[in-house]
């Protein structure tokens, strides 16, 4: 079993509340974007907390930092941008994983129309990658600033994930002759009040007159060469580390003490 945590840190120092979601959900992949905690601080941090030795992967993105307790070797870097790193996890007497973790530019800069072209490039670097490693067990992790229901999510030319296990295990899907292979995106089922959770990981309300208040832009999403190895109730949105909550008295993200994003976690049983 692997347990990953990705969180938006909003450029706060968290490593005690990292080192603590650690500890509290045995995590061996902590994935951070808008982290500006030095190496230094935050590998000390999971040390003491969890009482094993982390290590930064080697990576040269800007907005994603990985840090794990697996050995550093396993980790190897296949394409980088700046905002995106994708790394292939080779472990002893395992199948090999892709990790894709990604943070796109917020909405307060691009529009959900340039955002779905990143998207879209992104996909295909994606599937570069793939071919180049020769497998498509990927997890798909990160801030997208976009929602699930987005155009640069379900669209087939962009990331292609999809509400529905069912369809995501058809493998892909063809549109004018090409082939689309599909993503899983299991928080959908994360969204509004039916999880026991909070509905959402960011919140935002704006006086116009179409407002989602409460959105999902942080997200994993799985191929289907991966579902077998992956149970929903494994994924969580979390709210606090045990001790102290993230949210405001008012039930939203803390973005003054703590984050504006609310952190996840999932497992896969590998």
């Amino acid at each position: 079993m692997i347990t990953f945590l990705f969180w938006n840190l909003n450029k706060n120092p968290l490593a005690e509340a990292v080192g603590k979601l650690a500890k509290q959900n045995d995590v061996d992949v902590v994935i951070l974007a808008e982290s500006t905690m030095p190496e230094g601080v935050i590998v000390p941090a999971l040390r003491d907390s969890i009482g094993t030795a982390f290590c930064r992967s080697y990576s040269v993105c800007e907005k994603i930092a990985v840090y794990t307790r697996l050995p550093r070797h396993c980790f190897s870097v296949v394409t980088e941008s700046a905002r995106t790193t994708i790394q292939n996890i080779t472990l002893p007497a395992r199948p090999e994983l892709l990790l894709a973790a990604v943070h796109l530019p917020s909405q307060l800069y691009s529009t959900r129309e340039s955002l779905a072209m990143e998207c879209a490039q992104f996909a295909y670097d994606l599937k570069e990658a793939e071919q180049r490693v020769g497998h498509r067990r990927t997890i798909l992790v990160g801030d997208f600033n976009l929602n699930p229901f987005d155009t640069g999510l379900v669209g087939a030319g962009a990331i292609n994930a999809v509400m529905s296990r069912e369809i995501a295990q058809r493998g892909d899907r063809t549109i004018q002759g090409r082939k689309f292979g599909y993503f899983y995106n299991p928080m959908w089922s994360h969204f509004g009040d039916g999880d026991p959770g909070p509905p959402g990981t960011y919140y935002y309300e704006s006086t116009e007159h179409v407002a989602f208040f409460w959105n999902i832009f942080d997200q994993v999403m799985f191929r289907p060469e991966l579902l077998n190895h992956f149970r929903n109730e494994s994924l969580k949105i979390l709210t606090s580390d045990g001790d102290a909550t993230f949210l405001t008295t008012k039930g939203i993200p803390d973005k003054s003490r703590v984050s504006d994003h609310l952190p996840i976690v999932f497992r896969l049983d590998i």
